[in-house]
């Protein structure tokens, strides 16, 4: 046994690699679904485009690969994080789409909690803000507004989980329904310095404890597939969020270390050990990783919208054909156009976490064009991570002087995105040579639960720099052009909700 399969279920395709004894890529494949936006703010998935997808990746790369299932070891899963399922646990059928974790529709949920005073409570206890981003309001919405939701639930008769928990379950043949930690410190729903789902935060919400999915290690047992999907049954063996397993394949094992990846949205990860910091910058505390049943925390921040806005040029301006055309268009701007986008189409997340918040464009003039959308689209992405790195520098600063940003994502694919990230930033940009980074992490978690790779130590000597960027613009030009996007985002939010904060400082 010498294979790993790795899935990969992300916002806008499912993928499945396989990566060989020396956690090499072996084969590759992909498949994109369709997004649907029933109003304005809402994003969601047919869950059986989800499940459809898995599966068809899964048998495509072993028949690409052309080898037997009876060398693959084990399965390991990574997921779009915080998107909701929620399905009857005797037909295996969903009572709605899934609720994607971009999805805003419960924002007035949120504002109640909020102006009832729970909202440090649930910091307390999960880390998190109180925002539609995350599971647990989501799965209020559900129980609420489907009908007979809520009581088939009370009944015992629904089961709610993350895509990695829905992924499973149907792999499993409903048999185990289970999460990692990781996913779980996701939901809004989870105590992360107790370890177990909140019975406080789960009454306040409505939500059946019997409806949550069992919480294991992220490097585990999570039990054997269907033996009619793959010719024989195969164990699962590692489970992550999508981003933590990114964390994972970055080697991020130090305190300090960081890490960025740039898909659908941008997620930047700061690795601060076996103690959970409090962020004074409306940061998240979250789960890096648990094994052997011992946490390891970070300070997370979390933009929404990263690629997406390519896809946008692509997709709803139809200013581009594919999302590679953006970098020679973004090197032809004009320099003289100071255009800056503030893709904030579905809110704005940290550290600003305005719900209500609409993207917007600034600096147009009547030679403004695809060269200028395209470079402020770019450019938008090395802002909103200078608002992160910023504010978790203002929270906790590990020993050792400034850290060096780990990348990875489709983006980072960009030399020009990836240098002007250095620039603005200020720090060095290191890009591995494997890209597949967040698949690798779920892969090394069932790996090395099946004793096919090494322990950390040996796989944080397996990562290799292809390229750094580092910083060449002045400190100066650099300050002056972050001073620019804070304006614009000042200015977003006021146009939005002119009646929230019109004093509050930019962050």
């Amino acid at each position: 046994m010498t294979y790993i399969l790795a899935i990969d279920q992300g916002t806008t395709s499912s993928r499945a690699i396989l990566f060989d004894a020396q956690l090499q890529t072996t084969a590759v494949a992909q498949e994109e679904f369709p997004q649907y936006f029933p109003q304005s703010g809402w994003v969601e998935h047919d869950v059986s485009d989800l499940w459809a997808t898995t599966a068809g990746t899964c048998r495509a790369v072993i028949e690409k690969a052309n080898i037997d299932t009876r060398d693959i070891a084990a399965i390991g899963i990574t997921n779009q994080r915080e998107t909701t399922v929620v399905w009857n646990r005797k037909t295996g059928q969903p009572i709605h789409n899934a609720i994607v974790w971009q999805d805003r529709r419960t924002a007035a949920i949120c504002e109640s909690l909020r102006a009832e005073g729970h909202e440090q409570m649930f910091t307390d206890r999960t880390g998190l803000l109180i925002d539609p981003y995350f599971s647990g309001t989501k799965v209020k919405w559900l129980l609420d507004t489907v009908e007979g939701a809520r009581a088939a639930a009370k009944a015992g008769d629904l089961l709610f989980g993350t895509v990695d928990s829905y992924l499973i379950w149907k792999l499993t043949g409903g048999k185990v329904h289970a999460t990692d930690a990781t996913n779980a410190a996701r939901t809004l729903l989870y105590d992360i310095r107790k370890g177990r789902w909140s019975t406080t935060i789960c009454d306040l919400l409505g939500i059946p404890m019997d409806m949550l999915p069992e919480v294991r290690d992220c490097a585990a047992d999570f039990g054997m597939t269907r033996p009619d999907l793959f010719g024989r049954p195969l164990p699962i063996l590692g489970v992550a969020g999508d981003q933590q397993a990114a964390t994972i394949g970055q080697a991020c094992f130090r305190p300090g270390m960081l890490k960025s990846t740039y898909g659908t949205g941008c997620f930047a990860l700061m690795n601060t050990g076996d103690t959970p910091v409090t962020s004074q910058n409306r940061l998240l505390t979250t789960i890096a990783y648990q094994l052997d049943g011992k946490p390891t925390y970070a300070l997370e921040g979390s933009i929404f919208i990263a690629g997406a806005s390519v896809q946008w040029l692509r997709d709803g301006l139809k200013m581009i054909r594919d999302a590679t055309e953006t970098q020679p268009l973004a090197e032809a701007a004009d320099e003289e156009q100071p255009v800056i986008m503030v893709p904030a189409f579905t809110g704005l997340g940290a550290p600003y976490w305005d719900a209500e918040a609409r993207g917007a464009i600034f600096g147009l003039s009547r030679n403004s064009g695809p060269a200028e959308f395209a470079r402020a689209a770019l450019q938008s992405v090395g802002y909103q991570t200078r608002d992160l790195l910023e504010a978790m520098h203002r929270d906790w600063r590990a020993p050792g002087g400034d850290a060096i940003l780990r990348v990875d994502g489709g983006m980072s694919a960009s030399d020009w995105t990836m240098q002007f990230l250095s620039d603005i930033i200020g720090v060095p940009v290191d890009r591995p040579v494997c890209q597949e980074t967040t698949a690798m992490g779920a892969a090394w978690l069932a790996g090395s639960r099946a004793g096919l790779y090494p322990d950390q130590a040996g796989f944080a000597e397996m990562w290799f720099c292809d390229r750094q960027f580092v910083p060449t613009m002045k400190a100066a030009d650099r300050d002056a052009k972050y001073s620019a996007w804070q304006r614009a985002v000042r200015a977003t939010r006021m146009f939005t909700s002119p009646s929230s904060r019109p004093n509050e400082p930019v962050q």
